[in-house]
C-alpha cells in the first residue's frame, strides 16, 4: 500500500475506533503491512497534528493509539456535551490508587491499607470496568486478587502503569496546588 494511502486508512480506523488500537491490531486490520512500517505513520501523524495545532491530537495511550482533544480545549468540549462526568468518590479513588500501586492485591490486602470495609467500593470500580479479578492467590479461601483494566489507563491518559506518578512526583503536585488558583491564561484563537 502506498504511504499516503496508508495515512488515510489509518486516519479512518483511528477516528472509528472507540478504543485504543494496538499496532498489533491495526496491523491485523490492514494484512500485510509490517508494524514498523504502521509505526513509522502513526509518529508521522502524531507530529503533524500537535505542530500544526490542530483540534485533536494522536495519543499513545492504554497500550495503543487514539484520538484526542488537547486539554487546552476541554472547556468547549465539554459544554458541547453539557452531561456531568460520572464523579469517582475519594473512597473509590483512594481504593483505586491502591489497587493501581499495589496489583495484584486481594481485598483483605486493600482493607488493611484503608482501615475500612471496601466491598461496595470494589463493586463500582468492577461495574466501571476500572478494575478486574486476574487471578485468584494461591493461599486458603483462594481470595481474588485485583489489578486496573485498559479502561483505567484511558481513563487517566497513561500509556501503561509505568506512567503512573511516583510518591515524589504526587509530593511536588500536592505543594504546587495552592500556587495554581489564578485564574487560567486565555489561549489566542
Amino acid at each position: 500500500m502506498e504511504h499516503d494511502r496508508l495515512r488515510s486508512v489509518l486516519e479512518s480506523l483511528l477516528f472509528a475506533a472507540e478504543t485504543p488500537l494496538t499496532v498489533h491490531r491495526l496491523s491485523e486490520v490492514l494484512g500485510g503491512i509490517e508494524k514498523k512500517e504502521i509505526v513509522a505513520v502513526l509518529e508521522e501523524l502524531q507530529a503533524e497534528y500537535e505542530t500544526a495545532g490542530r483540534g485533536f491530537r494522536l495519543i499513545e495511550v492504554a497500550g495503543g493509539y487514539q484520538m484526542r482533544t488537547p486539554k487546552e480545549n476541554a472547556d468547549w468540549v465539554k459544554s458541547l456535551f453539557r452531561g456531568r462526568p460520572a464523579r469517582i468518590s475519594r473512597a473509590t479513588l483512594e481504593t483505586l490508587a491502591i489497587i493501581a500501586y499495589k496489583q495484584p492485591i486481594i481485598r483483605a490486602e486493600i482493607e488493611a491499607i484503608r482501615g475500612v470495609d471496601v466491598d461496595g467500593v470494589l463493586s463500582t470500580l468492577l461495574e466501571r470496568r476500572l478494575v478486574r479479578i486476574v487471578a485468584r492467590k494461591d493461599v486458603p479461601g483462594r481470595p481474588f486478587l485485583y489489578g486496573t483494566t485498559t479502561e483505567f489507563l484511558e481513563l487517566f491518559n497513561l500509556k501503561d502503569l509505568a506512567n503512573l506518578p511516583t510518591l515524589k512526583e504526587m509530593e511536588e503536585m500536592t505543594v504546587a496546588s495552592p500556587d495554581s488558583e489564578s485564574p487560567p491564561e486565555s489561549s489566542e484563537q
